[in-house]
């Protein structure tokens, strides 16, 4: 194991600086509940004031601790923790965390003050957790080094499961909700600022504890993604699931640049490809975060995933409630096939549609063991859930009988479990029995869409160098030569003023203003189509001109593109992104002025080969008459993959942080794509 992990995961020697002698107060809690929730370590309260602490000796300063400390909390005030960084390094200590805010979240003032922490932290090899964390939590070692108030509870179930929660208070949230139907954790680490820290750090050194079998991310932001993406790996090699929450789902305050791409590939949207292509599954309820690891636990991700469940029931509308739920997810309830109904047969359970309801049959054990062993048997399904009524919450142990006994018998797929009414004691038992149980049909559905989405970590194809020199300020004609220098050439010329008209011009052509100002050429009026001849081709250089500088005075004009008039099947958006969260990603969707209003679109963390490429095509609902659908002509699909691929080869060019060729048109099978509009922003 990792050498900073014993210190982090499991401390036993512990330095709380600044830890108040008024049990009211903040800084006392850490203090408290590590004694009340049985820490049998060693604890040296650092107050200067006072000889004892809680009734414990105190010690001045962290130099008058004796022997070694694995690990300093820092109940400080905000103004007095960059001094004692160095008492810290001066003792040996390997972790310090800190729990004062009024750091980088705090404006440019806590900012710098964040820097000079980390910059004598680093100097002196002291790790930092936090600022801004409430601490860490080991239940299987008793250690509740935290001032969360969920540890006020009287007692904390230990556990397999391990969190990692950028936000300190959802630390306590998630805690007592998990404690609640008697879920237990082994470690709860609150990161905070993740000045140095991260939980994607974290997140690898659990991968390698035996105590921890699921790993939670409660996640805000995306910090090292290389790390979380490593630990994602090794994690799915030994068998220990990552599952994360992740904020940000909405645009709301989203900071995207300037074209089409960024509007379309934002940090969520780019974090979605980012968990799918390394193996992380992700969540949108707080609930389905603790409700999905019974799922997950022990098994792998789906070969070959249906989309579809077997559904049975005790309660008609509770089961509609379910099948309405995973319909919104994608998910198909699927009627049984003849195998499936002819087990139902035999044990006497009739089935009409989709969803099998034993309402009148009850919740005897043998009649629900038959029944989900019959659906388990369908080969068309992905898991077979059981939704039970009234009987769940006034008869646990006979309406959860036959759920426990299926799953005993070792059925082929996964079997879970949706409590219609309020049933603590049903789903405390199927918990133990590492049974997916779920209190409401939406985090229900949520958890099953994840686990069918869950995706082992794909294999990153090689991005080869490409050596292209790019100018500061690109505009599209830079643009053009950098696609060209990835395989995707298309024939242009670049006119300086509006006089100067190349020879040899293929025409009609195509006329628009070169600037790396404006993203966005025809908003300003700086795009002209079918221009017939050379004088037409002046007089429209001029009008553009004239029009943009009126239009957009400050723009730096740097000349004219021409290009022959192109006319395919289809056009399409091929974007590249260096997320600065999730890394770089390739997008393709339905291409022209409204690839921003449809948004249909897919992404993947880049570069991807021609397997995915073409998986990408066939996700997008505006490519898929080029496809040939219901006898239209069909585009040159190879091609569009291959342009995709050459797009995503940009992930080994650190210097473009954002390109779109926006449209690229489709021509029919076998005669190729055109690069229309071509886009760049240098990093």
């Amino acid at each position: 194991m990792n050498a900073l992990a014993p210190a982090l995961l499991n401390p036993r020697r512990i330095a709380l600086v600044g830890a108040s002698a008024d049990p009211a107060r903040l800084t006392a809690r850490a203090q408290i509940y590590l004694r009340k929730h049985g820490f049998d370590g060693d604890l040296y309260p650092v107050n200067p004031r006072a000889e004892t602490v809680l009734g414990e000796k105190s010690y001045p300063t962290i130099a008058d601790i004796p022997g070694p400390v694995d690990l300093a909390y820092l109940l400080l005030g905000t103004e007095h923790v960059e001094g004692v960084i160095a008492d810290v390094a001066a003792k040996g200590i390997p972790v310090a965390a800190i729990l004062a805010d009024g750091f980088a979240e705090a404006g440019p003032e806590g900012q710098a003050r964040q820097a000079r922490l980390l910059a004598t932290a680093q100097a002196a090899g002291v790790r930092i957790l936090g600022p801004n964390s409430m601490g860490l939590i080991n239940l299987n070692s008793r250690t509740a080094c935290s001032v969360n108030a969920a540890l006020e509870a009287e007692s904390l179930p230990a556990g397999r499961l391990a969190l990692v929660s950028q936000s300190g208070s959802m630390l306590g949230a998630i805690m007592a909700r998990g404690a609640a139907r008697g879920l237990g954790f082994s470690h709860l680490i609150s990161t905070g600022n993740e000045a140095d820290l991260t939980a994607s750090e974290i997140a690898g050194l659990l991968v390698d504890d035996p105590q921890v079998d699921a790993i939670l991310l409660f996640l805000e932001a995306i910090r090292r993604a290389d790390l979380l993406a490593e630990a994602a790996r090794r994690a799915h090699a030994a068998g220990k699931p990552i599952i994360a929450f992740k904020l940000g789902r909405s645009a709301f305050g989203a900071e995207l640049a300037n074209s089409h791409t960024g509007a379309l590939a934002g940090s969520d949207a780019a974090a979605d490809a980012f968990f799918r292509a390394n193996g992380i599954a992700r969540v949108t309820m707080i609930e389905a975060l603790l409700e999905a690891p019974a799922l997950f636990i022990g098994r792998r991700p789906l070969a070959a995933p249906k989309r579809a469940v077997s559904v049975m029931t005790t309660t008609g509308g509770g089961g509609a409630m379910a099948v309405d739920a995973l319909g919104v997810a994608g998910i198909e309830t699927r009627a049984p096939d003849a195998t499936a109904v002819e087990g139902l047969k035999a044990a006497g359970l009739p089935h009409h549609g989709r969803m099998i309801d034993v309402t009148l049959a009850g919740t005897r054990a043998d009649k629900v063991k038959a029944a989900l062993s019959a659906l388990s048997a369908d080969p068309h399904t992905d898991l077979a859930l059981s939704v039970i009524g009234s009987s769940a919450q006034f008869r646990p142990a006979d309406a959860v009988a036959g759920i426990l006994g299926a799953a005993q018998a070792g059925l082929g797929k996964p079997v879970a479990a949706f409590l219609v009414p309020q049933a603590d004691v049903s789903l405390r038992m199927l918990g133990e029995a590492g049974i997916a149980a779920f209190r409401t049909p939406e985090s229900c559905a949520d958890v099953i869409r994840a686990f069918i989405e869950w995706q082992a970590p794909r294999a990153m194809p090689a991005a080869p160098a490409v050596v292209h020199a790019l100018p500061a300020r690109p505009d599209e004609a830079d643009a053009r030569r950098l696609f060209g220098a990835l395989g995707l050439d298309t024939a242009f010329a670049v006119m300086a003023t509006p006089d100067a008209v190349p020879e040899g011009l293929r025409y009609p052509i195509a006329l628009k203003i070169l600037s790396p100002d404006l993203a966005h050429k025809t908003e300003v009026g700086g795009v002209a189509l079918n221009i017939a001849d050379a004088p037409a081709l002046q007089d429209a250089a001029a009008a553009m001109l004239a029009l943009v500088r009126e239009k957009a005075p400050a723009a730096a004009v740097t000349g004219f593109l021409v290009q022959p008039m192109a006319k395919g099947l289809a056009e399409a958006i091929i974007g590249f992104r260096r997320d600065p969260e999730s890394g770089p990603v390739v997008l393709v969707g339905a291409g022209g002025i409204m690839a921003e209003l449809h948004r249909d679109t897919a992404l993947r963390c880049a570069p991807v080969g021609l397997g995915e490429a073409r998986t990408m095509i066939a996700e997008v609902k505006g490519l898929k008459p080029l496809a040939g659908w219901r006898g239209l002509p069909q585009g040159d699909l190879d091609a569009l993959a291959r342009a995709i691929v050459a797009v995503s080869l940009l992930a080994a060019v650190p210097e473009v942080a954002e390109a779109e060729i926006n449209p690229m048109i489709v021509h029919a099978e076998g005669q190729g794509v055109t690069v229309a509009d071509a886009w760049v922003v240098r990093a």
